[in-house]
């Protein structure tokens, strides 16, 4: 067996209820803290209150939008003179990518661009990271258990990553609660981006024994669950999906992506279209492109997944990528062009993909003309 590490939070609470002990928990980090939220602070509020009925000291800000660089440099020009002693963020994965950068660079003595991946300088941090507390009330990113933010680039057209191991959580609270009655389209987008990030891994070069062990079980478990909550809202599946959330979080800070994501971060640089749907439209073609080219071990871990695929949503195994193409589009997906990618941006968004990060850990070989095909196939 070949050596492997393994990255997690310093600790995670996953369970109904567990968000209750997210007020003492975070008061023993220190007096004054910053709390990053979505757009609607009234869902922190809840947060807020019991830390300041504790005699912590808070200042809150909004992320309303997944996060760019000069969203990031406002935080950041807001944060400084709070002089927060930790960062915990309340929401979705836009939230909690916010709240983690910010974590990682209060203390840095230079700015964002040093550290960014890509664009930037990709500099090592060098300063340790506050501490970070995270709870996510979306189960997609599975941010909460990730070593990295991705931050948006409109300048460049470009979403990249400010990454190091000590960006970890200190504690991640999932409770799937904190999930209930997400709307329709959102419990889509983020589930197929939750799914994608344990089938990814699952499926990745860099797979290891721990990362098998854990996706596994949650790839068909977070189909399960995602169809359900297509057809009604049920607890059950809101657990499910939240722990298939975590689970790709861990999976992905320990085996990397692939060409899902590294053409998601190009797009996503490109439309304001939300991450989940981007990933959730790519998804099928690339696993019929990676079962065209893959070859023994990488053949049989895809037709596990198709198997998994065709078992939740009928069909055939063979057929698995169109059926899963067919089933999002019925319960809501849209395509690349209605997420606001037109087809003369196919080009120049293959090429750029071949480029990122998540590329590295695609199991097998593409092109710049195989991802022309399946930008083609899920516009």
């Amino acid at each position: 067996m070949p050596p492997f590490a393994i990255a997690t939070p310093q600790r995670i609470l996953f369970g109904r209820g567990e968000a209750a002990k997210a007020p003492a928990a975070i008061a023993a980090f220190g007096p004054r803290g910053l709390i990053i939220h979505g757009a609607n602070a009234a869902r922190a509020a809840w947060l807020i209150d019991a830390l300041h009925a504790a005699g912590i000291e808070t200042l809150s800000l909004p992320c309303a939008s997944e996060p760019t660089l000069p969203m990031l440099e406002q935080a950041l020009a807001q944060a400084r003179p709070f002089q927060p002693q930790w960062v915990t963020s309340l929401g979705g994965g836009a939230a909690l990518d916010l709240g983690k950068a910010l974590a990682a660079l209060l203390p840095a003595p230079t700015g964002p661009m040093d550290h960014l991946e890509v664009v930037g300088k990709g500099l090592p941090l060098a300063a340790a990271p506050l501490p970070f507390i995270a709870l996510p009330t979306t189960a997609g990113t599975g941010a909460e258990a990730t070593k990295n933010a991705v931050i948006g680039l409109p300048d460049h057209g470009r979403k990249v990553s400010l990454r190091d191991d000590r960006m970890l959580a200190r504690l991640a609270i999932v409770d799937p609660a904190l999930t209930d009655n997400t709307p329709r389209a959102t419990t889509l987008a983020s589930g197929l981006d939750a799914i994608t990030q344990v089938i990814e891994p699952y499926v990745s070069s860099k797979a290891t024994p721990f990362t098998d062990a854990i996706t596994t079980p949650a790839i068909p478990q977070g189909l399960i669950a995602l169809k359900r909550l297509m057809e009604t809202e049920d607890p059950q599946a809101r657990d499910a999906l939240a722990y298939t959330s975590l689970t790709g979080g861990l999976a992905l800070a320990n085996a990397g992506l692939g060409a899902v994501h590294g053409l998601a971060g190009v797009i996503g640089g490109l439309t304001p279209a939300p991450h989940g749907a981007i990933c959730g439209v790519l998804l099928a073609p690339i696993l019929r492109l990676n079962r065209q080219l893959a070859t023994g071990e990488t053949a049989r871990r895809l037709d596990t997944v198709f198997h998994h695929i065709a078992t939740t949503l009928g069909g055939t195994p063979q057929d698995a990528p169109d059926t899963l193409a067919a089933w999002a589009s019925a319960a809501g997906l849209p395509g690349l062009a209605t997420l606001g990618l037109p087809a003369a941006l196919h080009a120049e968004t293959a090429r750029a993909a071949l480029t990122s990060s998540s590329m590295k850990g695609n199991p097998v070989a593409l092109t710049e003309a195989d991802l022309l095909a399946a930008l083609t196939a899920a516009a």
